[in-house]
């Protein structure tokens, strides 16, 4: 399994909670090499084996060292989870620079297509791969749109949602099968970064549950997506939001 931005949040819950379901795990992170490597020593403790690569999934060059490094350290790909996505400062739209939302949609948008690109072409049935699953990361954020915080960061999920239905149907008879996880509000960092990290606090009230999520419950989603017991859904949006 493939898990990109996996030193935190969901993306190091995803790795960890996989590792000790019996997948091995190639790790992407930005910087943060220290958070990386608790999660990549969790993982060992839970019996995976582990390769981790720094890079900006922006960059095409890191995204296909990635996947080589995947490749070259296990054999194969099974599972990719498209998790790494960035979020600017709580804003609106009449204050954002063309850096702001151009970086958005770089990392969020054209890095998630590079990165299933790369799986289709070692997944595909028609390739000579062995199939396997995509689970990209959305967020409630596409279809609430986040007006007065962010609607770069939600317009660019709502693009991931769209890549993820057609994807679905481009490869379903490649033996590829694409799903999008779409997390409401869930306590990680993500809130602080963008200036806000009592969020989840503040809004959990416009939630039905009444609370924020965990990003454990967010991966478990990702696993099930990407597990034999979803083997006919694909093209799926699975709202992990509480009801919001």
């Amino acid at each position: 399994m493939i898990v990109t931005g996996a030193s935190r949040g969901i993306g190091a819950e995803v790795a960890v909670l996989a590792a000790g379901r019996g997948y091995d795990l190639c790790l992407n992170y930005g910087s943060d090499h220290q958070s990386m490597e608790r999660v990549e020593s969790a993982a060992r403790t839970a019996g995976a084996r582990t390769v981790s690569a720094a890079g900006d999934i922006a960059d095409e060059d890191v995204v296909v060292a990635l996947f080589a490094a995947a490749t070259a350290e296990f054999g194969r790909l099974d599972v990719l989870v498209n998790n790494a996505g960035i979020v600017d400062s709580i804003g609106r739209l009449e204050n954002f620079t063309v850096q702001r939302i151009r970086r958005t949609f770089d990392v969020n948008v054209l890095g998630s297509f590079l990165c299933a690109r790369e799986a289709v072409r070692l997944m595909s049935t028609h390739k000579g791969g062995n199939g396997g699953a995509i689970v990209n990361v959305s967020s409630a954020a596409s279809y609430l749109g986040t007006p007065g915080e962010f609607i770069d960061y939600a317009a660019s999920k709502g693009a991931v949602d769209s890549m993820t239905i057609g994807l679905a149907k481009e490869v379903a008879t490649e033996g590829i099968r694409v799903n999008a996880v779409r997390p409401g509000l869930i306590e990680t960092e993500i809130h602080a970064r963008a200036g806000k990290p009592n969020r989840v606090a503040d809004l959990a009230p416009n939630v039905p549950m009444q609370r924020g999520g965990s990003a454990l419950e967010v991966a478990e989603a990702v696993l099930w997506l990407a597990s034999s017991e979803a083997s006919y859904v694909t093209g799926a949006l699975l709202n992990v939001a509480g009801g919001r």
